[in-house]
């Protein structure tokens, strides 16, 4: 795969997860968190299902009682908290504010990169965190936060730490597995980890469903679930955990004008400088530069 490809894979991230927050935030009102939670990712893994069973055969993939093992943790991490923990704080705070919070999460991956999988910590990879934490603290506001008592940002920012953590284990056998099987399976294995908490818990699983919920819960499962997993994944297989990442700073870009357009949300000045700090120190970080201009694709560097 060329270097360009890699690119492509991380704009169509941007924009299917740019629509993220929008999206569960319309849902939202119809299901409960964990609901919600299980339905898109149940849809979005069985979508994804016949594309990993086809890499299975064509690779000569032999999953192992380790593989299956590592695939349930990769399912705990992202559908069973970080996207549960991102569902609640989408609720209680502002879309655009939300995926502003959340899109730092490139930030701790290169933190979380930097012990897993021993990425080379570089002083531009340093600018970028002091940059986007600098930015983070201005959008989130913690005096604002604890005089209104809504912690949604909160939230919103543990789900952020949480999705790091499997961004960078995803990393560690996708050359294995490939992202179709790490994306499916874990998905899959992750609903079903939910199913149990569902029943325990008295939620239902399938209520709520119709003619006009189905379009906003499809939209969540096939676009933003199924297809921008799949191209995350393959941009992480192509370019590394933290280039890849770079589509967490285009994304809160496209979430901040569309929740002003669609939810009527206001554009503060806060968000503004906090979103111009996360980019200027993405852009330092130069992750697009590196790709385009060196020969060889070199994962943290």
């Amino acid at each position: 795969m060329s270097s360009k490809t890699g690119i492509l894979c991380i704009v169509l991230t941007a924009i299917a997860f740019g629509t993220m927050e929008i999206a569960l935030k319309i849902a939202g009102t119809a299901f409960t968190p964990f609901q919600l939670t299980f339905l898109r990712f149940l849809v979005g893994g069985l979508l994804l299902l016949p594309l990993a069973v086809r890499d299975v055969r064509q690779r000569g993939i032999r999953l192992n009682k380790g593989d299956w093992m590592y695939l349930a943790v990769l399912g705990l991490v992202n559908v069973c908290f970080s996207m549960i923990l991102f569902q609640i704080g989408v609720n209680m705070a502002n879309a655009g504010l939300a995926a502003i919070v959340f899109s730092s999460n490139p930030v701790f991956v290169m933190i979380f990169s930097y012990f897993i999988i021993h990425e080379a910590f570089t002083r531009r990879k340093a600018i970028t965190l002091v940059l986007s934490l600098a930015g983070l603290i201005i959008v989130a506001d913690p005096v604002a936060i604890v005089r209104s008592g809504n912690f949604g940002l909160c939230v919103s920012a543990a789900a952020a730490v949480v999705f790091a953590l499997y961004t960078t284990l995803g990393k560690l056998r996708i050359e294995k597995l490939g992202g179709n099987v790490e994306n499916a399976f874990s998905f899959l294995i992750g609903c079903a980890f939910l199913l149990i908490f569902l029943h325990i818990h008295g939620d239902p699983v399938f209520g709520g469903i119709n003619s006009q919920t189905i379009w906003s819960l499809l939209y969540c499962s096939l676009v933003v679930t199924g297809f921008g997993y799949l191209c995350f994944m393959k941009a992480i297989e192509l370019t590394g955990p933290s280039n890849a990442s770079f589509a967490f700073f285009l994304k809160p870009v496209i979430a901040l004008v569309l929740s002003a357009v669609i939810l009527s949300e206001p554009i503060t000045c806060g968000a503004v400088i906090g979103l111009l700090l996360i980019l200027i120190g993405c852009t330092m970080a130069g992750p697009i530069e590196r790709i385009l201009f060196s020969k060889k694709v070199r994962d943290g560097q």
